[in-house]
Formats: C-alpha cells, structure tokens, sequence
C-alpha cells in the first residue's frame, strides 16, 4: 500500500513538473513573438533560439526555426535564412508546414538571385502530389520565378493562370511591350548601320554608325575602284569591318541596357507599390 501510494505521488510531482516545463516553454514562445511582433528581430531571434534550445519534446522545432528564418529574411541576412528555414522543413510535421518552408526557402533563393535552386525547388513542388491542389499558388510563384529571369511575357501568362493578382498581369505585359527586341537590333543593324541604334532611341550613335561606315565604306570601295587593291583591303579590314561590327555590338548593347532599365522601373514600382504576397 505504501509503495502504490509512493508510486501515485511520483506520478503526481512528474505530471506538475512536466505541467510547469509546458507553461514556460509556452510562455518563451509568447516572449519571442513580442520581439518578433515589435520588429525587434535580433532579440527575437535569440529567444527563438532558446524556445527551440529548451523544447525537448520538439513541440516548437518547426516554428522556431521557422521564426528564426523570418528574422533574418526581415535583417536581409538571406544566408542564414535559408539554412534555418532548411531547418524548419526537416521538423514540419504537416503538409501545410512543409509547404510554407519550402516556398519561403524559394522565395530566399529569388532574392539571393539563386535562379537556378530557386526553379529547382518549385519544382520539387509542384510535382509533389502532396500540393496537387495548390497549382494557384505554385503558378502564382512561377510568375515571380519569370520576373527574376527577366521574362516579362512568360510571368504574365502564368500571372493569369493564378488568381493572386490580375494587377501583376498587367504590369508585366506592359513591361514586355515596352521592352525592346536584342535580335532585332542586331538585324537592323546587320542590314543599315545605324538602324539598330535608332530602333533603341540612341539617335546620335545611330547617326554617326551611320557616318563612318558609310565614310570608310566608301574609301574603300574608291580604292578598289582605282585599283589600289592594297590600300582597299587595308582600310576595309582595320576601318571598315571594324566600325561595322562595332555598330552591331553597340546596337545590342544599348537594346540589352534599355531593357534592364525598363525591369529595374518595374522592379521598383513592385518594392514601393505593391502590396501583395512579394517575395
């Protein structure tokens, strides 16, 4: 009798003990999500750290990490991020879970301007059955994905597949127009000197490709004609040639340029503007 009532008394102190530890686990979580909800995210993070450093049952190791990874991301320190949001998926214990740390580990990697894991995880995503259900979603990040790579065309077709944002659709169509044509600058330039430039508004450049091709061209083809066969092939290899392929070069140069200019407008009416899911 007195053993069964040692044994019951035992029982009785370890259920208060564990009751105790739960209420201050529980209580360390509120304390780092008053940090957190303050923006106070380098204190924050040290309290998550020990949320999760005194959670021996593992109650809390998917949302510590997971809160940790979201100071860091708001600190700019993308790195360290994307290690702990790493973390919270190898403790997510729900679907849901698992899908929000790896799309937050996507959205790191477009930030970091790590295309090429960023697509890598979307996906893993995307061809998991577990998220067949979540195609509005995943095409709404593959539009994002599309912005990174500077697609604008492509990232408003599956911006229209996805019902976050009509306004992002639009945006992005209008970017593409505006955008000007690489291979076509090249052509027109390949066709008349000069072209190429005038197509992308750089009059003055157009007009002196222009010039000198048409000067040099003209030298050379006098020298031929008056039979100075070495002074013809001299100007038309060292001049000649070499104004015409500048002219191409800078034709698509100046395409290439105007075109990060238009992104980086739109790039930054999205920071100042856009009030929706960013990554």
């Amino acid at each position: 009798m007195i053993k069964r009532t040692f044994i019951v008394n035992i029982l009785i102190i370890f259920n208060v003990f564990v009751l105790i530890v739960n209420a201050q686990i529980e209580k360390q979580k509120q304390y780092a999500d008053s940090f957190y909800n303050n923006q106070l995210y380098f204190e924050a993070i040290t309290e998550y750290k020990r949320l999760v450093f005194f959670d021996k049952n593992g109650d809390y190791s998917f949302l510590g990490n997971y809160q940790i990874g979201e100071c860091y991301k708001q600190g700019a320190k993308l790195d360290e991020a994307n290690e702990y949001f790493g973390k919270s998926l190898i403790y997510a214990k729900t679907d849901s879970q698992y899908f929000a740390a790896k799309i937050q580990m996507f959205r790191i990697n477009l930030l970091r301007k790590t295309i090429d894991r960023a697509e890598q995880l979307l996906k893993e995503i995307e061809n998991d059955s577990r998220f067949i259900d979540s195609t509005n979603q995943i095409n709404y990040w593959k539009g994002w994905l599309c912005i990174f790579s500077d697609n604008w065309k492509r990232a408003a077709y599956y911006f229209s597949k996805s019902s976050y944002s009509g306004q992002l659709q639009t945006l992005c169509e209008k970017t593409d127009k505006q955008q000007y044509s690489v291979l076509k600058a090249k052509i027109f330039s390949y066709i008349l000197p000069g072209s190429g430039q005038f197509y992308t508004g750089n009059y003055l450049s157009g007009f002196l490709s222009l010039g000198w091709t048409a000067l040099w061209g003209y030298v050379t083809a006098d020298a031929f004609i008056s039979n100075r066969i070495f002074d013809g092939f001299a100007v038309g290899d060292l001049l000649l040639l070499r104004f015409y392929r500048g002219n191409i070069q800078n034709a698509e140069q100046f395409a290439v340029e105007k075109n990060i200019e238009i992104a980086n407008k739109t790039l930054i009416y999205l920071h100042d503007n856009f009030k929706g899911i960013r990554p």
